[in-house]
Parts: structure tokens; sequence; C-alpha cells
């Protein structure tokens, strides 16, 4: 008992205690702070009944196990939430399941809301995460594969469907995670940064959904979903540009109106990204190609700012991250208050202290909005970014810095790559078959003809 105390640095919440179990000598061992004492008692009980009745297996169990003895073994099993009893005179352990740790119920996942469609998302465990995507593909190709690191509790789950799946995809996603060397995790970001191919783009590489309807359709699509325990975060690849744009709602909605958001969301990614650096390259190079009455409209409105539009725009950029950072950060009630105030107030008294133009304020204004109708909380923090460089772009060529800057970043997307398989499939390299999925969300089943309400047979009747 000592030394198994002393193995566990005397811990306080560790039990060790002297029993008899079946007639033999034995000891207890478990955490009080992860057990669930009555159920733990209810199984020794069922198994000391089997053991009376003389079977020879009586150990093994669906909630428990009998294996030999080993301190690895045990920290394992202890640390799992388990009863371990152990039989110093056999040098046997049992262990039993009776996790009681703290969880909670899946609930919907705040930056992937839907209007139609499931309200449940993961939590930080990985049998009911799993069990979530089962309970919706009942199939027996659904494989579920563990990768536990040395000298740690830190387990790696993949999840995919055997007979969607690519294989060269699963043997590249294996064997990247077997090369992990950190020992533990305490989120799915830190695996990202070994798993990506280009960890320094701006670009997220993989998906990351709380979703289990979300995980659903990907592994359908032949993608695999890396889980582990204690985040409700799960990473899906190889992913490709455009599945950043796809939202569950558009499947949940009219083949329109789905189609019409798809398409939306792709231009919100031009505006968020090209839009303040149009504004700074039209102000400061090309005022010719305004309209006579908008040109004298925006030459009033910038007359009395004391500084460049560069500056002005940088300036109500790094407000509004502000502002989101605030109210990301405080209470919720008190983040909507400093949103009102950050907005409105703060925002009037900049414009109506000549520190920027009304203009400038609509343009950032519908920058953010434009940033904020992106479904992937990563990809809008990228565009969020890329911006910048391009407002400098502008201040500095105008439209042929924008040009410039749009012509980088496409070979920079050119250039990456998830899993192996390139970012801007199927646009590049063209799949005609795919194509039409990028910006139309396409019906899954469309009958020849009409089917039938009545039979010949009853209309005679």
């Amino acid at each position: 008992m000592q030394s198994i105390h002393s193995f566990f640095n005397n811990s306080v919440d560790l039990e060790v205690k002297d029993c008899e179990v079946a007639g033999v000598s034995a000891f207890l061992c478990y955490y009080s702070t992860l057990i669930n004492t009555e159920m733990a008692d209810k199984h020794l009980e069922l198994l000391e009944k089997r053991a009376v009745s003389g079977s020879d297996q009586w150990g093994n169990s669906a909630t428990s196990s009998a294996e030999a003895f080993n301190q690895e073994k045990l920290a394992a099993q202890v640390c799992m939430g388990n009863l371990i009893v152990i039989f110093p005179d056999t040098n046997m352990m049992l262990a039993i399941q009776a996790n009681n740790a703290p969880k909670r119920s899946p609930e919907e996942p705040e930056n992937e809301s839907v209007v139609r469609g499931p309200h449940e998302g993961f939590i930080e465990n990985i049998a009911a995460n799993v069990g979530m995507v089962r309970k919706r593909l009942q199939r027996k190709d659904l494989v579920m594969e563990s990768f536990h690191q040395e000298k740690t509790f830190a387990n790696i789950h993949l999840l995919y469907l055997s007979d969607a799946i690519d294989s060269d995809v699963l043997t590249e996603i294996q064997r990247r995670i077997r090369e992990i060397p950190y020992p533990e995790f305490y989120s799915v970001g830190q695996i990202e940064d070994y798993v990506e191919d280009n960890i320094y783009s701006p670009f997220p590489l993989y998906l990351n959904t709380e979703r289990p309807d979300r995980v659903t359709y990907n592994l359908l699509e032949g993608k695999v979903a890396i889980f582990i325990e204690s985040s409700p975060t799960t990473l899906i690849g190889p992913a490709n540009f455009y599945a950043f744009y796809e939202s569950p709602d558009d499947y949940n909605s009219r083949i329109i109106v789905g189609s019409f958001y798809r398409m939306v969301r792709v231009v919100a990614f031009f505006t968020a990204i090209l839009l303040p650096a149009f504004y700074i390259s039209v102000l400061s190079f090309h005022s010719e190609i305004l309209p006579l009455e908008l040109a004298k409209t925006v030459k009033l409105a910038v007359n009395d700012i004391p500084y460049r539009p560069l500056f002005e725009a940088i300036v109500l950029e790094l407000f509004i991250e502000l502002i989101r950072e605030a109210s990301i950060r405080l209470p919720q009630r008190i983040g909507q208050t400093v949103g009102i105030v950050g907005g409105i107030i703060i925002g009037d008294a900049i414009v109506s202290a000549g520190l920027a133009s009304n203009l400038m304020v609509i343009v950032v204004a519908m920058t953010a909005i434009a940033s904020y109708v992106i479904p992937s909380v990563e990809m809008n923090m990228a565009v969020r970014l890329i911006r910048f460089p391009f407002m400098i772009l502008g201040a500095l060529l105008g439209f042929l810095g924008m040009v410039i800057g749009t012509l980088l970043l496409f070979i920079h997307l050119l250039n990456l790559s998830s899993l192996g398989q390139p970012y801007l499939s199927p646009i590049t390299p063209f799949d005609p078959s795919r194509f039409k999925d990028v910006f139309f969300r396409v019906p899954y089943f469309r009958p020849d003809k009409q089917q039938k309400t009545f039979t010949n047979e009853g209309n005679r009747k």
C-alpha cells in the first residue's frame, strides 16, 4: 500500500484499501474524485457472485477485465477513473469501469449555430462524441482507431469509413500521428501543428467543428475525423478551400436558397479582403473613376481628415478587432454592452472629432460584416488578417498593388495542400464532376418522373 501511494506521489485523493474479494486478500485502488463508489460496489458484488458460482472467467465482463499486474497499466487504469482490485498473491489485477468524471450534456455549439437541423454538439468525452456519430452512421465500416502516446494518457482517435476513405490519405495521417514527439495534449490545436502540411499559412488546412452532423457528412465524403479526450473540437481532413464556406444550413434549406447563400459567402470572401484596399486605392490614385457627383461627396468627406486613408483604415480596423476581442473575453451581457458602446457611441465620436470619415466607417463596417458571414471561425480570422497587407499594397501602388496582392494570394493557395490533397480542388486541378458543388447546393435525389398518387384500379372504384 505504501509503495502504491508513493508511486502516485502521495496524492490525497488516491484511495488504497485492504479488502477481501471472493475469499482472496486484495487491495482496492482508485481516485475518489473520478469514481462512482455506488456503481463500483454493485459491479464488485456481481463479480463476487460469479466467482462463488465457479466461473473460470469471472473477472472478465462488459465492465471489467483481468490482467497481470503492472505499474504502468495500474496508473493508466486509475487515471481513467476505474476501480482497480489488486491480488498480491497471484500478481493479478482487476479493472472495473466505474468512471464518474464530470461532464456536460450535449448542447449546440455557440460558434456553429444553425436555423434548421440537429441542435446538439460534441462534449469533453470521447465515448459520447463517437456515440453521436455512430447514432447517425449505423454502418459496420465506421472505424475508430486509437493512438496512445508513450509516458502519457493522452490518446488521439481517428474516425473514418473504411469503404469511403482514400487509402493514401489514411496512411499519411496515421504516419503523421505516429511521428508526433510531444507527449501530452490539451487541445486539438497542438495536434494540428504536427499534422498540417504548412503551419505558417494563415489559412486553415483542417476543418474545425463541434457538430456531429458536420462530421457525419464529411465522413461520407471519404474524409477522416481526429478526436482527443477532453476536447469537443474535431479536426476533419483533407479539407479544401471551399469546404470552409459550406454550412449545415445549406443542406437543411431549399436548393435555391442554399445555393444563393453559398455564393453570397464566396462574394463575402473577396469583399472582406479587397473592399478597404479598393477604397484606399481610389482615394490615393484613381479618384477619376468615380462619377462626378460621388467624387465631390468623397472629397468633402475626406477633406478635413488630418492623415492619409491608409492610417485611417488601419486605426478603424484595429478598433473593430479590439471591440471583437473585448466582446469575446467579457461575460455575455457585458460583452453586448461593449459592442454597442464601441460600435455606436465611440464610432460616432470618432467621426464627429474629424479622426475618420463617414465613408471610411461604412467601408470598415461592411468589411467586418462580410468577414463574419464566413461559417468557419478559423477562415474568418485568416480573412481579417489578410486584408491588412492588401490595404498597404493599395496605399503604395493603387490598383496595381491589389493585382499583385491577388496574384500572390492565389499562388499561395495553389501551393497549399491538406494531407497531400490540393487545397483549391476541384477548381485546380479542375474536376468537372465536382465543380458545381463549390457554388451550388445540388439536390441529393431527383426522380425521373413524378410518382403516381392513385392507381388506375383506385380511380375506377
